[in-house]
């Protein structure tokens, strides 16, 4: 009979232990919560605890928790016995939009952000939307911006929509229905793209200048969660829409007052813009190593991948970022 197995972070084991005990696992593994267990020691725990609890290659890992888990338990599940079915429950708002969804998975690395990783599909991705309701403002934030983000590849009226909306709401709007939105998004394109040689790469709208962003604020120990940098990332690769593509200014002027009004400022000065042009130039993404590659959109809805972005292009960006927040 095979084995299933669960993994979960100390936070989700301590608030939720019947969601887990619902899974009815032959056995389970908690990690600490947080970025810092997204790393090459916290897979080799994994693989060892499979290892020990007699896991083969007809085992499930079950991976209950938010985009750390859903990362890291996909690639742990993808590289034993090279490939053992996982399935992903989503247990913060970015994870059920964005995260848990398409079979990227990946570990940090040398402080690059999910520089090691694997395609690995979740044999099914589920949202346990209760456990929303425990998030901390900045997770829901977080959530929201990954959320607004498939809205501008994808749909002029979704961006009114969720613009329009209080990010930290819970109970105020109807949220299977946008994770279910999200979702559709996201699986479209997957389905029509599942190891991102093309068509897939829209989904790094913001992400760019927002990987960027968050490795700097990491490196200088104050964090900023993942959904937050992207959330700035998003005014970024909206200013360079209007400089470079044509988007009408008046989608940049708009997302930045509900930037400045819903997200906190993160601590970037001028000084910082020789290391945030460092770090786009080692995107994943890129094939120059001088010129890093952006998703811009001519308009809401239409975005244009593998865009070249000089150094001087992303700073002139950046100095206007810096007047807009």
């Amino acid at each position: 009979m095979a084995k299933t197995f669960l993994l979960t972070d100390d936070n989700i084991s301590r608030l939720y232990p019947e969601l887990l005990r619902s899974y009815n696992p032959d056995a389970v593994l908690s990690i600490p919560a947080g970025e810092s267990s997204k790393s090459i020691a916290s897979a080799e725990k994994i693989w060892r605890f499979l290892s020990e609890n007699g896991a083969n290659r007809q085992s499930t890992l079950i991976c209950v928790g938010g985009g750390m888990i859903t990362d890291l338990g996909g690639f742990a599940a993808a590289c034993f016995k090279r490939g053992i079915t996982h399935i992903n429950v989503a247990t913060t708002l970015l994870a059920a939009v964005d995260a848990a969804i398409g079979g990227k998975t990946g570990i940090d690395f040398m402080g690059l952000k999910n520089e090691i990783g694997a395609f690995k599909m979740p044999a099914e991705t589920t949202a346990y939307i209760p456990a929303f309701r425990t998030l901390p403002q900045s997770e829901l934030l977080s959530g929201w911006a990954e959320a607004v983000k498939t809205a501008y590849i994808d749909s002029a009226d979704m961006i009114s929509e969720m613009l329009a909306a209080d990010p930290t709401d819970i109970d105020g709007r109807d949220m299977k229905r946008f994770v279910d939105y999200c979702r559709g998004v996201k699986m479209s394109i997957v389905s029509q793209d599942p190891k991102e040689q093309g068509l897939r790469k829209i989904l790094n709208f913001g992400h760019t200048a927002g990987h960027a962003f968050e490795t700097l604020m990491l490196t200088r120990d104050t964090p900023v969660p993942h959904g937050v940098a992207v959330a700035h990332g998003i005014l970024i690769a909206l200013i360079l829409s209007f400089d470079l593509t044509g988007l009408p200014q008046q989608h940049v002027t708009q997302y930045a007052t509900w930037l400045k009004h819903y997200y906190p400022r993160l601590n970037i000065s001028c000084r910082d813009f020789d290391a945030i042009c460092a770090l786009t130039a080692h995107d994943k993404k890129n094939t120059d190593t001088t010129f890093a590659n952006f998703v811009l959109l001519e308009q809401p809805g239409s975005p244009i991948y593998d865009r070249p972005v000089s150094p001087q292009q992303l700073k002139d960006a950046l100095d206007l970022y810096a007047t807009l927040i």
